[in-house]
């Protein structure tokens, strides 16, 4: 007897099971084999010519589809599977992978996961100013600046007071600029706010919305980012691109567990320096106590990047700029 079981990774996509093994009630209750225990899915790999697919222990593929259809070419089975895909995949193009796999025991395992195809071109980009408090119809926001041309395609934002393992937004595949200013808006409150991957600028409508900056929208209106949080961005390689660290206390420690361990991770590959300190403290971060929602973190674009809190500055009161070079205007707090 063997066991068969299925994991759905991805139901919000609506794409449905193309094998057997997902088409009966029988096939999604797991049956164990005696003595066996059935194959786990523990993550993929995008390369540059398709996935790498890893497992508990080895299997063989015995079938393997992609959504949009990309022809297979190649099946390397083991505890990595690898699939190579005809060429012509898209620099972080969105797919969802749905594989079905057997173990020399005969348990199979369905998986259905979204990937993201491989992209060598993300640009060198930095965060260069972050809105971290909402007053309707200002919402917060992240916008980062170009220094290099590329591909935004499966560039990954974080928010440490949110998650280390999930991203609050991935990126599309999308060109840009040396120079470029990109705007991500942490709410969406227009249903006509679209994200701008192409020539256009001015797709979407706002408030604060620019023809001459690219926008994207994370979907939903769930506070993201706070005055104290660690924001960071990754490429596929799970490299921090960079990081702003900020605290409204920083005689205090971190509040949360999960900004320790962002902090730890920041000191550990200097994404973020904290003189002689091994991990950054609130004391290392910037300073966010003066922000309000029209008050933002701005980056000194005037000095060269040092990952300290030194960049930084609160922009005096009304001088928001998303999608445009930073107010040199500075808040004063009253002494």
């Amino acid at each position: 007897m063997k066991k068969t079981s299925i994991i759905f990774m991805l139901l919000a996509l609506g794409f449905s099971c193309v094998f057997t093994a997902c088409s009966t009630d029988s096939a999604i209750q797991p049956i164990f084999s005696a003595g066996s225990t059935g194959p786990e899915f523990t993550g993929y790999k995008a390369v540059s010519s398709g996935f790498e697919f890893t497992f508990s222990h080895p299997v063989k593929v015995l079938n393997a589809a992609f959504n949009p259809h990309k022809k297979v070419i190649g099946i390397e089975d083991g505890t990595s599977v690898k699939i190579e895909l005809q060429a012509g995949l898209g620099e972080g193009q969105k797919l969802t992978a749905n594989i079905l796999v057997e173990d020399e025991h005969g348990n199979t395992l369905n998986v259905l996961v979204p990937v993201r195809s491989r992209n060598d071109r993300m640009p060198k980009m930095l965060i260069n100013e972050v809105r971290t408090e909402y007053a309707k119809p200002q919402v917060e926001f992240i916008e980062f600046k170009t220094d290099t041309a590329g591909s935004l395609g499966a560039l990954r934002v974080f928010a440490a007071g949110i998650s280390l393992e999930e991203p609050i937004f991935e990126f599309p595949p999308a060109e840009v600029r040396a120079g470029e200013y990109i705007v991500l808006y942490l709410r969406k409150l227009d249903p006509a706010s679209v994200d701008e991957t192409g020539d256009d600028l001015a797709l979407s409508p706002g408030v604060e919305t620019s023809p001459h900056a690219r926008e994207f929208w994370v979907p939903g209106t769930e506070r993201l980012t706070r005055k104290t949080d660690i924001l960071f961005i990754k490429n596929q390689d799970d490299h921090i691109i960079d990081a702003v660290m900020m605290s409204e206390n920083q005689n205090t420690e971190w509040s949360k567990k999960n900004l320790a361990a962002a902090a730890e991770l920041l000191g550990s590959t200097t994404a973020w320096i904290a003189d002689e300190a091994d991990i950054p403290g609130p004391v290392h971060a910037f300073s966010s106590q003066y922000t309000t929602a029209t008050r933002t973190i701005c980056r000194d674009e005037s000095v060269p990047d040092s990952n300290t809190a030194n960049d930084w500055y609160v922009t005096a009161t009304s001088s928001a700029t998303p999608g445009a070079a930073n107010s040199t205007k500075r808040h004063e707090p009253k002494s």
